[in-house]
Parts: structure tokens; C-alpha cells; sequence
């Protein structure tokens, strides 16, 4: 049976809840036990599938189709544990599964409250495949005392009342605030903020305390004392460089330890760290720099495409470089010249997205990297507009467009080379979609399989045959136009077991310039980068020599 810690926080959000978490999961793996992670978020979307990326930064999809918070993405990249769809839950999800049943009949006629059939929902999302791990952690979005949050707050105080003693544990992260006008660390914010979660009926069991000064013995035993922990649980939680020095930092501020004491787990397995000590080493010790440039269209918020920028670090780990990535607004390109922008770079990605705006300056971003020979690595629309781009400025289609962005029932025609995906096939099913379809959850989500054409850069790339991938998209590069691209080189290297879906384009005669029409960036880790973002950003290296 797994023993739960509920991950909670305090005073403001983007405390690195999901850091906090996903390090501890690896801090626990290195212990020799096994670990899942869970993510609960109050808001009332079903989940962020339909919400803009500058909303709520990327949608992290798992491999069984289920699109959740990004911090899905941190649990992955920090245990390696694959997540799943009962990995995450938002509000909306619990109460469409209560009225779901209130209208099967399955409540017998009772008036449906939030206790107990609300808090009952969460209690039994939470205790899912509970038997598979040896710890499993629960990190609640939001803060202590917002309103929507009370559901899941009551529902973990059941559950640990619900189970036996010393198999659930609570953790809550706060900040200490420096005032620098007084010189002060202050701690009150902290002690409300266990004052507050106290009052809701919790007792954290280890405080995490974010700080960017180092905090004082006696305030670390002034906390203790005020929120009623014990000193040694008291964990100090500095600003870093790179995640990827968190493991590390937690270890040494005695967080896993702290755990391990209050589940009385004594003698405590000691941890192997060798995999985070190289990490940490390919990270401070980088032997040479590239330059890449991401062209997008949310790029004022990173955290829209935070697996993108953490797969091309893994990319560097690899090869021993550091990945200095650059983000700029693909609209640019559609008012100026992309040449003087793009020049100083030794590799272009152009990431995914939806709707028109940028797509025009997506496409002379593929355009350039095309005509200078310069790498290019182009994920679903990426792989889409290079796909545009070469019909239009090659196979004098000069009409090429998306059914996204044209049905081509206007006043405007267009040439389909991108159409709307109507149907697929996903292990032994059919599925079938309209445009009129709902929006949310109706797209190809998950793992799908592919094979790779003999020969090709991919397949020496992956080194396989097949290769199962992440998507998220509703549109597709469109068959029919295969054999007249195929002719100028551009080659369908990749394609689904039915030949009917392009999976992946290579041009034969580029050093580097591949499009996928997959998620690559969601399957990357520290310690076992992604083969495409390794093999990407070698091919910047090699680049960088030349100049």
C-alpha cells in the first residue's frame, strides 16, 4: 500500500510546487522506492486543453491521451515515470464525474453535496492505482485559502483521517520575503499561511521555504516553533541556476530525509545521486555554446513551450554544449526581412500552435533555414508550414494552404496540402471527427506508432524501425500531395503502419531539416535525451564550426 504525501502551497503561486515535487519523487527513486506523482488543479475547465497557452502556459499530453498541466512535464523529466490520465484532475473533471452519476441515478434519489460527494470524487481519483508505487504524491495547484481550492483540501484532510496512522504525510511551501529596506527576513507571511491551512483542519509535517537569501538558524527555528514542526523539517528552498541542481539542493537541505523521519521509515536506504551529479556536471561544465532560434507565437510566456526548452537543454547535456535559445515572434517576419534576424543562429525550430497569426513568418523561417542550409527542426505546424512552404516556393502550388486557416469555401481557394483530420485509426478503433465537433479532448491526442522509411536521417536518428510518438493536433499534412513533394526531394520519411498519416518530412539534399508531426519534446529527459533534439543539436554544433 503507498504511503501519500500531499504537496501544498502558501502565500503566492509559482512557489515551484511542481519542482518541489517532481524533485522529491527523484530523491525517493534514488532511495531504491518506487514513486507516482498527481497533479490536482481547482479551476473548473474539464482540463487546459481548450485554454491559451498564455492562459496556463503548454499542455503537456500523456501517452494515453490525456491533455494536463505542465508540471505533468516536470514529474516526467525529473522520475522518468511515464504519467498517465488519472495523473491528473482539475475541478471540472470531479464535478462532471458527480453530475455524470447524479444522472445515471447512481445516488439513489440523495441530494448531491460537496461533502461527502464531491470530496468523495477527489478521495477516490487520488487512491487510484494507489498499489503501484511505493509513494505517491499529490501536489494540489493553487494556494491555501483559495476558495475553489476548499474541495480538494477537505477531500486529503478525509483521506488522511480515513487512513492508517503515518501513511499520509503533509508538505507545504511558503516564501519568506526579503525586505531590503529594513535588511529583515520576514516569517509572519509563513505563519499565516500554516495558520490558515490549520484552520481548514491540516498540520503540515515539513515546511519549504523559498527564500533568495539564506535563512538564518534561528529563523528556521522561529518557524518551527510558531507552525509546530520540527526544526529538522524546516527546508530551505534557494533560487537556482538550472532545475536541474534541485535534486541535488533538496538532498542536501535534508528534504528526502525529512520524509523518510516522518514516515519513521528508520533505517533510512541510503541514495545513489551518480545521475544527478553527471547531469549537474554536463550542466556547469559545458565544452562550447550554440545559438538556436525558436520561432513562435507565444513567445512572451517561456512556460508555452517549457518541454521545447528543456528538451533542447537535454539536447545540450548530450552533447556537452550550452543550448542558448532565443525567442522570437514569428509576426515579425510577416512586416520585415527574416534574414537578418535569422543569420547569427546555427539552427531554427519553428514549434507548434493554433490558429493563423505567425503563420506566414513560420513559413519564411522554413524558407530560410531551407535556402541557407541552415538546421531546422519543425514540430506539428512547424512540420506543417515547411511543408507549405515547399509546395508553394517548389511544386508551384502557389495557393498551398491549411484548412485551418482557409476551407477554401470563401472567396478564397486554396490548395489543401494541410487538411482537417476527419478520421484515424488507434489500436483496433476508428475514430471519426467533424469541425463541428466539441473542442476540447477531440483532437489526435497520445502515443501513436510510425515507421520510419529504411535509410532516411530518422530512421539512423532513432535507430529503429518504428517509433511511438506524442501528438496534438487536428489537422494534417494532406497524402495526396506526397509523390509531386517526394519528387523535389522532400521526403515523407516517416508515415503511420497505414501509410495513410505523414508522420515526418526530411529534405535529402539539407544537412539537417526535419518536420514531425508529433510531440518529440514531451518524451525528453535529462538523462535520457530525445534522439531528435540530440542528434538537432549536434548538427547546430557542427554548424557552429563552420562559421
Amino acid at each position: 500500500m503507498a504511503r501519500f504525501i500531499f504537496i501544498t502551497g502558501g502565500v503566492v503561486s509559482s512557489l515551484g510546487k511542481g519542482l518541489a515535487s517532481a524533485a522529491l519523487g527523484t530523491l525517493l527513486q534514488a532511495r531504491g522506492f518506487t514513486v507516482r506523482l498527481r497533479k490536482l488543479d481547482p479551476y473548473l475547465n474539464v482540463d487546459p486543453g481548450t485554454m491559451s497557452p498564455f492562459e496556463h502556459g503548454e499542455v503537456f499530453v500523456t501517452d494515453d491521451g490525456a491533455e494536463t498541466d505542465l508540471d505533468l512535464g516536470h514529474y516526467e523529466r525529473f522520475t522518468g515515470v511515464s504519467a498517465r490520465r488519472a495523473d491528473s484532475v482539475s475541478s471540472g473533471r470531479i464535478y462532471s464525474n458527480v453530475l455524470e452519476k447524479e444522472r445515471r441515478g447512481e445516488y439513489l434519489g440523495k441530494t448531491i453535496q460537496v461533502i461527502p460527494h464531491v470530496t468523495d470524487e477527489i478521495k477516490r481519483w487520488i487512491s487510484t492505482d494507489e498499489n503501484e508505487s511505493d509513494f505517491m504524491l499529490c501536489e494540489i495547484g493553487g494556494t491555501v485559502g483559495d476558495i475553489e481550492g476548499l474541495p480538494f483540501f477537505e477531500a486529503i484532510r478525509q483521506f488522511a483521517q480515513d487512513r492508517p496512522s503515518e501513511q499520509c504525510i503533509f508538505m507545504h511551501l511558503t516564501l519568506l520575503p526579503f525586505l531590503s529596506a529594513s535588511g529583515e527576513l520576514k516569517t509572519k507571511p509563513t505563519q499565516h499561511s500554516v495558520k490558515e491551512l490549520r484552520m481548514i483542519g491540516l498540520q503540515p509535517d515539513i515546511l519549504v521555504c523559498r527564500s533568495e537569501t539564506k535563512i538564518p538558524e534561528k529563523e528556521r527555528a522561529k518557524i518551527a516553533l510558531f507552525c509546530n514542526v520540527r526544526p529538522d523539517a524546516v527546508i530551505p528552498a534557494y533560487d537556482l541556476k538550472s532545475i536541474y541542481e534541485a535534486p541535488m539542493a533538496y538532498h542536501e537541505a535534508g528534504l528526502d530525509q525529512a520524509v523518510l523521519d516522518a514516515f519513521r521509515i528508520n533505517p533510512a536506504p541510503k541514495p545513489n545521486l551518480d545521475r544527478w551529479i553527471d547531469i549537474e556536471d554536463r550542466i556547469h561544465n559545458a565544452e562550447g555554446e550554440v545559438r538556436v532560434a525558436i520561432v513562435g507565437k507565444y513567445t512572451l510566456l517561456e512556460d508555452a513551450y517549457k518541454s521545447i526548452a528543456e528538451a533542447l537543454t537535454h539536447g545540450g547535456m548530450a552533447n556537452r554544449v550550452r543550448v542558448n535559445s532565443d525567442w522570437i515572434d514569428a509576426e515579425i517576419f510577416e512586416r520585415e526581412d527574416p534574414v537578418p534576424y535569422l543569420e547569427p543562429y546555427q539552427a531554427i525550430l519553428v514549434p507548434g500552435g493554433f490558429g493563423e497569426r505567425g503563420t506566414e513568418g513560420k513559413i519564411k523561417a522554413a524558407e530560410f533555414a531551407r535556402t541557407h542550409k541552415v538546421p531546422y527542426l519543425g514540430i506539428c505546424l512547424g512540420m506543417q508550414m515547411a511543408v507549405i512552404e515547399a509546395a508553394r516556393n517548389l511544386a508551384g502550388m502557389k495557393d498551398a494552404g491549411s484548412e485551418e486557416f482557409d476551407s477554401g469555401t470563401g472567396e478564397k481557394s486554396i490548395t489543401p496540402v494541410v487538411y482537417h483530420l476527419k478520421e484515424w485509426i488507434r489500436g483496433n478503433e476508428k475514430i471519426e471527427r467533424s469541425v463541428t465537433d466539441d473542442k476540447g479532448g477531440t483532437m489526435r491526442l497520445g502515443a501513436y506508432r510510425a515507421t520510419l522509411a529504411k535509410g532516411t536521417r530518422v530512421a539512423g536518428i532513432y535507430g529503429s524501425a518504428s517509433i511511438d510518438e506524442r501528438h496534438r493536433h487536428r489537422y494534417e499534412v494532406n497524402v495526396r500531395y506526397r509523390d509531386a513533394l517526394e519528387g523535389l526531394g522532400l521526403r515523407f520519411s516517416g508515415n503511420s503502419p497505414d501509410g495513410r498519416l505523414p508522420e515526418i518530412v526530411e529534405w535529402t539534399d539539407h544537412p539537417w531539416f526535419i518536420g514531425v508531426q508529433f510531440h518529440p519534446e514531451l518524451k525528453s529527459r535529462p538523462f535520457a535525451p530525445h534522439p531528435l533534439f540530440a542528434d538537432f543539436v549536434r548538427a547546430a554544433k557542427e554548424m557552429s564550426r563552420l562559421v
